[in-house]
């Protein structure tokens, strides 16, 4: 009994004296316990215990408490298990003696359990929320044994497939997917669970609706070596927006391949780093060599030797900085011609990264149309400057005959008599004659000083000045007229023109609405400046006087020569000038009039930046 390795005690009598306490024990109710009461000579034993031995002594029945905890001892860490059993014992009468307390120590049991007991708690949290997360997620997920058959599947798979949760998994699946897909899905799963690998591939399965729709299918086997796997555990996602995704972009790039091969032009695209990965055929067959013996330069190999450089400089600068890259350049054909070559390249930046797109656009027939172009458009220029020297000249050199006309008609006129009756007609149609043709032959060199004068520098110029400087030149016609002139001009006090093309418009301009002016009234002529929304100088000069009556309102044509008013003296030059200067200069004039009531011109400006 003292060598047992559980603690042994009697407790002795109504009053339950300690009797015999072997060695396990006295760790538990002291050395000095034998003799003692255990009420007075507890120990370490559990209150709990000790309230219950009265009562197993009273009824005399056994009694066991498991796993009871006892009072550690100092410098103890953790309280100690015991099972305690309680045995009434008997004399050799049969009279009831006293009990027999048994402790068996099962610390290390306990932990173990409690262990056990927090691991399972722990593996339930772990696969409840394993559940949550597998059950929410977009995805369906199932288990799959060794022998092929399904044995869990998420409820998304019911919702997907609109199959009765009691459905046998083994059964319907495979029947749910696409019947070209079948044969090769069964296998691979098949293969996949004898290596004992998993498996990743994509095929069609059936929704509620009756519409096949794509779906990848992922699984690993659950391992436990040495043994082989018993379980697959896997995920279906569906892809087949992505599927469809992916084939109409297959789709559309067979189609743009098949259209840049078709276009006989030279395209290619290279990489972010401009390295040309791609050349349709008609570039293979243009340069008579192979994709790889274009290799990754490509066009810049086909150049003119001394223009490689330069190119391979503007390619390199177009890569570095991402700027559009464009030149002309000698291109080598397969017979070893070279032609003119317009080749423009630029960069695409998108999901799939940077890409470069290039094209090689043959103009050397369009190069030469522009060399004879050139060349017509030069003899051109020689010829009508031939032409404009020719008659400045012309009327220049007339202007002398006919001012010796108009003295020796003078002198005719003041020395000669004449007996005609229709003597002062005849005179003054001779004088009208002349006047008309002095006119004309000065309109004529003006109309080529003004050509010639629509290239001068332009410069900022005072409207208001100038037209004051205008009208002083008019002063004569204003005050025989009787005419009020308004000016109406700080909207736009400066303008950037050329300063003998301004005056040429504004002189025409004011001369004609002095000129034309209505007999019953006196001229009243308004210049009035300003600004469209769109910042573009307006000028507009306003009469009162016969007007003119036009086909066009909105577009009138100033034709050299051309007039409306017979009785007034004129050569139809003015306006014809007017809209020669204005519309050289990039600017365009309208006119709006109603015969009897007036006229307005209105000019709108294009400024150029003023000449150094």
């Amino acid at each position: 009994m003292r060598q047992l390795s559980a603690g042994v005690a009697t407790l002795e009598g109504a009053e339950l004296r300690y009797g015999f306490v072997n060695t396990q024990l006295r760790a538990l109710v002291g050395e000095q316990a034998e003799g003692q009461r255990v009420i007075d000579q507890p120990g370490r034993l559990p209150a709990s215990l000790l309230a219950i031995l009265p009562q197993v002594y009273a009824n005399g029945v056994p009694y066991v408490a498991k796993a009871c905890v006892c009072t550690p001892q100092l410098g103890e860490q953790a309280a100690q298990c015991f099972d305690f059993a309680l045995d009434p014992y008997h004399d050799e009468q049969g009279n009831l003696s006293g009990l027999l307390l048994l402790a068996v120590d099962v610390s290390e049991q306990e932990h173990a359990r409690q262990q056990s007991h927090e691991l399972v708690t722990k593996t339930r949290q772990l696969d409840a929320r394993l559940r949550v997360l597998t059950e929410t997620a977009p995805l369906i997920t199932y288990t799959m044994d060794a022998q092929g058959h399904y044995t869990y599947a998420s409820p998304q798979w019911y919702r997907f497939t609109g199959q009765n949760p009691v459905a046998d998994l083994a059964a319907a699946w495979p029947l749910l997917i696409h019947p070209d897909d079948r044969l090769r899905v069964l296998y691979e799963a098949e293969t996949a669970r004898r290596q004992g690998t998993g498996w990743n591939y994509e095929y069609r399965l059936r929704r509620f609706d009756g519409e096949y729709r794509w779906m990848l299918s992922r699984s690993l086997p659950e391992v436990h070596l040495p043994d082989a796997p018993a379980y697959w555990h896997g995920a279906l996602t569906e892809i087949h927006l992505q599927r469809e995704l992916s084939e109409a972009r297959r789709r559309g790039e067979a189609e743009v391949r098949f259209l840049a091969d078709s276009i006989p032009e030279l395209i290619w695209t290279a990489t972010a780093e401009g390295l040309i990965d791609y050349y349709n055929q008609y570039t293979t067959e243009y340069s008579g060599l192979t994709k790889d013996e274009l290799g990754p330069t490509g066009w810049v190999g086909l150049l003119y030797p001394e223009e490689q450089a330069e190119a391979a400089r503007g390619w390199v600068r177009s890569i570095a900085s991402g700027a559009p890259f464009e030149g002309e350049y000698h291109l080598r054909r397969h017979d070893g011609t070279y032609r003119w070559h317009v080749i423009r390249a630029q960069r695409l930046a998108d999901g799939s990264g940077l890409r470069w797109f290039g094209t090689c656009t043959d103009v050397e027939n369009q190069y030469r149309l522009r060399q004879v172009l050139q060349t017509q458009y030069d003899e051109l220029a020689r010829a009508h400057h031939d032409l404009d020297t020719f008659v400045y000249a012309a009327s220049h050199d007339l202007r002398q005959p006919s001012l010796n006309l108009r003295g020796l008609f003078e002198e005719l006129r003041r020395t000669a008599t004449f007996t005609d009756p229709e003597q002062g007609l005849l005179l003054s149609m001779f004088d009208q004659a002349l006047g008309q043709l002095d006119t004309t032959l000065l309109d004529l060199a003006t109309t080529v000083r003004t050509q010639r004068q629509q290239q001068e520098p332009t410069e900022s110029i005072d409207v208001e000045l100038l037209v004051e400087e205008v009208l002083l030149g008019l002063h004569a016609k204003i005050v025989q007229s009787q005419a009020r002139v308004e000016l109406q001009l700080c909207p736009v006090p400066v303008l950037v023109y050329s300063r003998a093309n301004l005056r040429s418009v504004l002189h025409n301009l004011l001369s004609n609405a002095l000129k034309f002016a209505h007999p019953e009234r006196p001229p009243h002529v308004v210049v009035h400046s300003y600004l469209t929304p769109d910042g573009q100088p307006v000028l507009q000069v306003q009469d009162n006087g016969l007007g003119m009556a036009l086909d066009n309102p909105g577009s009138p044509q100033f034709r050299l020569f051309a007039r409306q008013h017979a009785h007034i003296d004129g050569t139809g030059v003015g306006l014809y000038l007017v809209q020669r200067i204005v519309s050289s200069q990039g600017g365009r004039i309208e006119v709006a009039s109603t015969v009897g009531q007036g006229t307005t011109f209105t000019i709108y400006w294009t400024q150029a930046s003023p000449s150094a």
